[in-house]
């Protein structure tokens, strides 16, 4: 009895297309280069049939250090708005001179605690969110967090302190300025964390173009 000869098999790690073994060096349609069909890892639909649903792209973790897709960027300044609350805000020149810090401020307002609260809840939010869904489904939280210190700012501004009938002079120190900067700045990233889920980087490939759920 005669028995055909085995053809070495290989295939694109990514789609999985099979070619004979010396037929192509790389995928014609990812441009990655072929491997050895056996010592491919199941493929996706092999781990559905086996009843394991494989990770997807916008659900694999990030490295705790990841600062791509808005995250970095926001937890900079997230820092920077809240070291800005311990430095100077008001420069008080009559009754009497003295400096009030954002932190000075909350002490004899209250309200004015929003500022640091806005950025010390925002800082875990983002440094605990470590995949791209996370990510993307805190930005309504984020964005809220981001407006706490500007709004806490502009309320400042608009409604000064005031001493009854002892006239207050003082002027708004830039720290302030800074702090309204870091928060309207800090929105537009809060808003797009997590960027665009139809164009993720993988390892294998890009995931541009393909329907992701």
């Amino acid at each position: 009895m005669l028995y055909s000869v085995p053809v070495p098999i290989v295939a694109c790690p990514f789609c999985r297309e099979m070619f004979e073994k010396g037929e192509e060096p790389r995928c014609p349609v990812c441009g990655i280069e072929l491997q050895a069909f056996e010592k491919l890892p199941p493929s996706a639909e092999a781990l559905h049939e086996d009843g394991d649903i494989p990770v997807t792209p916008e659900h694999e973790t990030l490295a705790f250090t990841y600062g791509g897709r808005g995250r970095g960027a926001l937890l900079l300044l997230g820092v920077l708005g809240l070291a800005l609350f311990f430095l100077p805000w008001v420069d008080l020149t009559l009754p009497y001179i003295d400096t009030f810090s954002g932190f000075d401020l909350a002490k004899k307002v209250g309200w004015t605690w929003g500022a640091a609260v806005g950025w010390s809840v925002l800082i875990p939010t983002v440094l605990t969110r470590r995949t791209i869904a996370q990510l993307r489904g805190a930005r309504v939280a984020a964005g809220f967090l981001a407006a706490i210190p500007a709004v806490t700012v502009l309320i400042l501004l608009v409604f000064p302190p005031h001493r009854g009938i002892v006239p207050i002079h003082f002027r708004y120190d830039w720290p302030l300025w800074a702090s309204l900067a870091v928060s309207l700045l800090a929105l537009p990233f809060a808003v797009s964390l997590g960027g665009r889920v139809d164009d993720i980087r993988v390892e294998r490939g890009t995931s541009e173009g393909q329907a992701l759920h």
